[in-house]
């Protein structure tokens, strides 16, 4: 594949990403095209997304990749993963560019569009583990594409001794058992909803809040996240669907598609584009980085106008399910989440 490395969009602590402009014309794919890179050391996870996105197929609701390769640069060898170019960023983006929140029913029709995606995913047998707004992509006609496979598994497979994902959107199995099957998606789900609809995470917390009383939260006790008052009956339906602490009670997204919230959905989210001297992707987090493997962190970073970081990342060394519940239902365990290692804007 003959093509030219462009500027840089984003960049975290194992990958950074580019526009990749072709030399010639090619039948794979189009210029532009993001291409998200990494050493060839580290590159674990670019490769578990595109082996995942390869056998779940095509689907509309899915972001394209195009293929792979490696190249050599500055003394290094790189493994390069091209995937579909978004000009409307991530549904975050959009929801910042709209004032902060969406009309209800631009977020039914979102909502509708992500379930499909997930259809798709967990009928092959799929896990995303990190459905958040950061990683639901928006595209010229306000189409809506879920993308960041990084994290993903599959369906039955056991994790290691690991907290995987964003805190935020973590379901209660996850947090006690270490399990991510489809039900933990659903929950995800459910708090990017509340996230369209009210601009603020599900979970309400203080400022500089302890990750393990946030995990005791959602652990422990009957206390689930707020479903917003201005929502209609049928959207506080859907989510008392989605927040349900015992996972086999939970619907399943093929169930959510029937639900009245989503049904009627002619409404199609308008793609607001920013005023830069260059196009915005997938990859371009300024404000809310996200990074999907990162050091272990206790305590939420606070940035510029009051607006929490709390990234996808892994928490491991765990020996029991005992020590983890000891760490959820106690203050002690580690401090100071300082670290910066997400992706962050170069532009």
């Amino acid at each position: 594949m003959d093509w030219i490395r462009g500027e840089t969009i984003g960049r975290g602590s194992f990958a950074t990403v580019n526009l990749a402009i072709l030399r010639n014309n090619s039948t794979k794919f189009s210029s532009p095209t993001a291409v998200k890179s990494s050493e060839v050391s580290t590159s674990s996870l670019l490769k578990n997304e595109k082996q995942i996105l390869d056998y779940i197929g095509s689907c509309p609701r899915i972001i394209r990749c195009f293929g792979d390769d490696y190249s050599f640069e500055n003394g290094s060898e790189y493994y390069n993963l091209f995937l579909e170019y978004a000009s409307g960023g991530s549904l975050y983006d959009q929801l910042k560019l709209h004032g902060g929140t969406f009309s209800e029913t631009v977020v039914r029709r979102c909502t509708r569009s992500i379930i499909e995606g997930l259809i798709h995913i967990h009928q092959n047998g799929f896990v995303h583990c990190d459905i958040k707004l950061q990683n639901i992509l928006v595209f010229n006609g306000g189409d809506i594409k879920i993308a960041d496979f990084g994290l993903s598994k599959k369906t039955g497979e056991k994790q290691s001794k690991t907290y995987t994902g964003t805190p935020m959107f973590m379901s209660p199995e996850s947090v006690n058992d270490n399990e991510y099957e489809s039900p933990s998606d659903i929950w995800a789900l459910g708090c990017a909803v509340v996230e369209m609809v009210t601009g603020k995470p599900a979970w309400s917390i203080k400022n500089w809040s302890n990750i393990w009383l946030l995990f005791a939260r959602i652990a422990v006790g009957e206390e689930l996240p707020e479903i917003p008052d201005s929502l209609s009956e049928e959207g506080k339906d859907f989510l008392a669907k989605c927040f349900v602490k015992d996972a086999r009670k939970r619907w399943t997204a093929e169930m959510l598609l029937k639900h009245p919230f989503v049904v009627d959905c002619s409404v199609v989210l308008e793609c607001v584009n920013e005023k830069t001297s260059s196009p915005r992707s997938q990859f371009d987090f300024p404000d809310w980085n996200s990074n999907t493997t990162a050091s272990v962190m206790g305590s939420f970073e606070l940035r510029e106008g009051n607006e929490l970081n709390y990234d996808s990342f892994c928490v491991c060394n765990f020996y029991s399910p005992v020590d983890r519940l000891r760490e959820i239902v106690t203050n002690h365990g580690p401090v100071n989440w300082s670290d910066s290692d997400g992706w962050i804007c170069v532009r």
